[in-house]
């Protein structure tokens, strides 16, 4: 496989159980003993990366550079949540997400996610 194998309908998706270190309380966005707004973000991040990784060629990777999420439903500590990204649209380097999370009763938050294919090397070599 490589880049240019990216098509939309890619999908991936990755799961995890809420527990303390991922809810808002211990994330500092909240107060509350519930799956964070930055868990989501992080795990639909996740999903978005482990669907196209598969396709880059060596030397490749991806960084996130856009979310516009809603998070619209609490998740207790204890309960599964699987995030999913599939590629919405292909533009050149960049690449756009439909995400979407979900717990056992359904959807908890949705939107979209961007990122671009860099080349490793070079966008490190700016931040020296």
């Amino acid at each position: 496989m490589a880049t240019e194998d990216i098509k939309t309908g890619i999908s991936a998706t990755v799961s995890t159980k809420v527990c303390k270190e991922n809810c808002a309380s211990a994330m500092g966005s909240g107060a509350l003993d519930v799956f964070a707004t930055p868990s989501v973000v992080a795990y639909m991040e996740m999903a978005a990366c482990k669907a196209v990784n598969g396709f880059l060629e060596d030397g490749l990777s991806t960084v996130g550079t856009k979310v516009d999420i809603a998070h619209i439903k609490a998740s207790p500590i204890g309960e599964t949540i699987e995030a999913t990204a599939t590629v919405k649209e292909v533009d050149g380097r960049r690449l756009v997400f439909e995400v979407s999370a979900r717990d056992s009763k359904g959807e908890i938050a949705n939107g979209t996610h961007e990122r671009f294919i860099i080349k490793v090397d070079k966008f490190l070599a700016k931040l020296k």
